[in-house]
């Protein structure tokens, strides 16, 4: 069987209890050696076969998963953050649909979580957002046309960007051309929750010097919105006088 897990941001606690169970069990490991944090492997058991995915083909991927599901061996497939996002899974699991192999996935805890966990932040602040868009710039994988940066800027809700540290000047004019101005508050999060995570606040005006000062090209994420400034409403739901089903309001 080949099982599908998440590894988390990063730092090799952020593994679920499920995904790390699978990880120790597992005779065949294939993982996404550009993005995992390698640190992950030294929970596999003796003699584990360890693959890395960014020296492979998905055919070759797929060979290797036919080979050990023919000696009757479980593989785990570990993908960096959870696998549902940018991490081309559903070609995986429709060719092993194919070939009748059976998976499941076990999903992890997405870079996007540990980058606002870095920044103490919260995507959702009543009055200010409650949306979050994650997306990406088109690059050499193109995006819809109706998923254009710009078109989605013009939102102006909260957004991470993956796979866009590589262009941040590309980045920070399309989202001038949205809802989104010079002053508002933008930041970079490198590696987020690896030992040498790395974040740097900034406005959208100045992403790009600011990516540039620091050196930063790739393996981080962009965070905009007016959830990184200072101004947001008090939640309705832990208000004295809202009403909710577990308490009665009450005027204070």
């Amino acid at each position: 069987m080949v099982h599908f897990v998440g590894a988390g941001p990063g730092a090799p606690d952020l593994i679920t209890l499920r995904g790390a169970a699978l990880l120790q069990r597992a005779d065949v490991v294939i993982y996404a050696g550009s993005l995992v944090n390698p640190a992950l492997l030294e929970n596999t058991r003796p003699g584990v076969e360890i693959y890395n995915s960014a020296e492979m083909t998905l055919e070759e991927v797929l060979a290797q998963m036919q080979a050990a599901e023919a000696q009757g061996q479980d593989t785990v497939r570990l993908h960096t953050g959870d696998p549902s996002l940018y991490g081309a899974v559903r070609e995986q699991m429709d060719a092993l649909d194919a070939l009748g192999i059976p998976w499941d996935d076990t999903p992890g805890v997405s870079s996007f979580c540990g980058a606002a966990a870095a920044l103490g932040a919260e995507y959702t602040l009543p009055g200010v957002s409650q949306t979050l868009i994650v997306t990406r710039l088109a690059g050499r994988t193109g995006v819809p046309e109706r998923e254009a940066l710009p078109a989605l800027a013009a939102h102006g809700a909260s957004m991470a960007l993956f796979l866009s540290a590589g262009n941040l000047e590309g980045v920070q004019q399309a989202l001038l051309e949205g809802a989104y101005h010079e002053d508002t508050p933008a930041a970079i999060v490198y590696k987020a929750t690896w030992p040498d995570e790395c974040v740097v606040r900034c406005t959208v005006g100045t992403l790009a010097a600011a990516g540039a000062a620091a050196g930063i090209t790739k393996t981080a994420l962009l965070l905009v919105g007016a959830f990184l400034g200072a101004e947001y409403a008090r939640s309705k739901l832990y208000d004295p006088a809202f009403t909710t089903a577990f308490r009665e309001g009450r005027e204070r």
